[in-house]
């Protein structure tokens, strides 16, 4: 294997955010008094864009479209002043990053969190990395598992998907590198579990950043 970039989700890949996810949800839950989670139960609640969370944080007979744009909208304001209360990079991530600057490998990023949380994350938490492609969900552009967003970061790149690792640690970041024809590899310190991450097509599993690294 001969990788000449590296494509990376965001959330439970690189950062964890899963605090200030958690918090800002059952803040917005709490305040229109509605039942909130605990921080845990969002491992499974995040993946899948905002649209997502907040359809399945709210109580069944609530998941209308009315209350999810409403709470989506409110979301996005809490979120705002709550982003980096706790968050912040999973051990050995900046090293690794760095690393694999060094060696000439190009870095991406492709996340389904907001378009805007997603670059005020990457410029807080790694200033000095450079990342091109670097996109979050944006308008227009199908969200992961699909794999638009991914084949649009190869061609950017102008490198064959084979040509890049993509590391996440759900099972959607899986789906997405197998159908863009990346090298799916799970990330095991973040959201989910090995088993998930198998069953989704990971082509490897890796227990920590340097790990990582091994592929280069």
């Amino acid at each position: 294997m001969s990788f000449k970039a590296a494509l990376f989700d965001l959330d439970g890949t690189l950062l964890d955010t899963l605090q200030d996810l958690a918090v800002s949800a059952n803040t917005v839950l709490t305040e229109n008094s509605m039942p909130g989670h605990p921080v845990d139960k969002y491992r499974y609640f995040v993946g899948e864009g905002l649209q997502v969370l907040i359809e399945r944080i709210l109580p069944e007979e609530q998941r209308t479209e009315q209350i999810i744009k409403k709470l989506a909208g409110e979301f996005k304001a809490v979120y705002s002043q709550n982003w980096k209360a706790t968050s912040g990079p999973y051990d050995g991530i900046s090293e690794m990053l760095n690393q694999l600057e060094t060696a000439g490998i190009r870095l991406a990023i492709l996340s389904n969190k907001p378009d805007e949380f997603t670059r005020m994350c990457v410029a807080e938490f790694f200033p000095d990395n450079q990342f091109e492609p670097l996109f979050g969900a944006r308008s227009g552009v199908p969200k992961k598992p699909d794999p638009a967003g991914a084949v649009e970061i190869a061609a950017l790149l102008r490198l064959e998907p084979a040509e890049i690792a993509y590391l996440g640690d759900t099972a959607t970041d899986m789906q997405t590198a197998v159908r863009a024809g990346m090298y799916p590899v799970g990330a095991l310190w973040g959201f989910r579990a090995a088993a998930e991450l198998e069953q989704s097509g990971a082509a490897r599993l890796v227990n920590s950043p340097c790990e990582f690294l091994e592929l280069f």
